[in-house]
């Protein structure tokens, strides 16, 4: 239990961040939007990945990932861990495993970043007084873990209505939802199978790595299943989206793999083509930028899987 907790403190304190350093990357390059405005949420940079040989005379699909201060460059991480996106994007891209894809990185709201990220609907389907409850946890003794209130409806529509807008037409990449893709994980996986349900239209996937299915401190029931009940009534919502969860079974992962059988149940129950949607589970692997960076082919593969034959080296 000592180690579950020491891992809720350091993912919370994955939402303080010092300057907004700009990441240095190994493959393809970054361009920086240094202040996106939006008049649904609070202003933030914006990080577009480019990968190896990226050309205007190529068309891209688009993966829209959270928590962007983690992705590319340990050197400007609080916990000196990164996706290493850029590392296993390119290559995969370069074997021709993938088709080629551009990364556009949002950064989260730091200390909002609990209810930027909670889903929203399902928070607000609970009672007031379980709402008002929920209000009260704390992050620590001195910090609460909701900021202020849930607002994540905001943070998707922002997605749809200014950032694909202006990345579609500032970027040389496919049109329409089927090109667009959502990922994160732990609290950024919870936003991303929400924004799919949301918006089955604007996207074709979503990737969501140790998703923080307890949805605050240890188990909670009510917030599960809130979550559960969300899923069970929007998941005819979807036709040919893929979805991919995974989960390990250390630290904050511990919690994870009895709440994530249940949602898989939910997927079979529903007869959602296997093709289409994964659960995979990886023993003795943790709640971190390590353990996500070392199976980050998985989801990408699945998600951006070559139609050409691959090339073997």
């Amino acid at each position: 239990m000592y180690k579950i907790i020491l891992a809720i403190i350091m993912l919370l304190a994955s939402t303080v961040s010092a300057e907004e350093a700009f990441p240095e990357v190994t493959k393809g390059k970054i361009e920086r939007i240094s202040s996106f405005n939006s008049q649904l949420i609070a202003s933030r940079f914006i990080d577009v990945w480019l990968p190896p040989g990226y050309s205007a005379s190529q068309k891209y699909d688009v993966l829209y990932m959270h928590d962007a201060r983690m992705l590319f460059d340990k050197n400007t991480t609080w916990n000196k861990q990164e996706w290493m996106l850029d590392e296993t994007a390119g290559r995969l891209i370069e074997l021709n495993k993938v088709r080629p894809f551009i990364v556009v990185a949002i950064p989260n709201a730091k200390e909002n970043r609990h209810s930027e990220y909670f889903p929203q609907k399902p928070f607000e389907s609970i009672s007031p007084q379980q709402q008002t409850e929920m209000y009260k946890l704390r992050r620590s003794p001195e910090q609460a873990l909701f900021n202020t209130r849930v607002y994540s409806d905001s943070y998707l529509a922002f997605i749809v209505k200014e950032l694909i807008p202006y990345i579609e037409r500032e970027y040389s990449v496919n049109i329409g939802g089927k090109h667009r893709y959502l990922a994160g994980s732990s609290m950024g996986g919870l936003i991303s199978w929400y924004g799919l349900m949301e918006y089955p239209n604007e996207f074709a996937g979503a990737i969501c790595m140790s998703s923080h299915w307890p949805g605050g401190f240890a188990d909670n029931e009510v917030l599960f299943n809130a979550f559960y009940d969300y899923i069970q009534s929007n998941l005819p919502r979807l036709t040919k989206q893929k979805v991919y969860f995974d989960y390990g079974d250390q630290t904050l992962d511990a919690l994870y793999p009895p709440l994530q059988k249940q949602i898989d149940a939910l997927f079979i129950k529903h007869r959602y083509p296997k093709k289409q949607w994964r659960s995979q589970f990886f023993p003795n692997e943790n709640h971190s930028e390590k353990s996500w960076a070392k199976r980050l082919d998985e989801p990408l593969a699945f998600m951006f899987k070559n139609s050409v034959k691959a090339e073997v080296k």
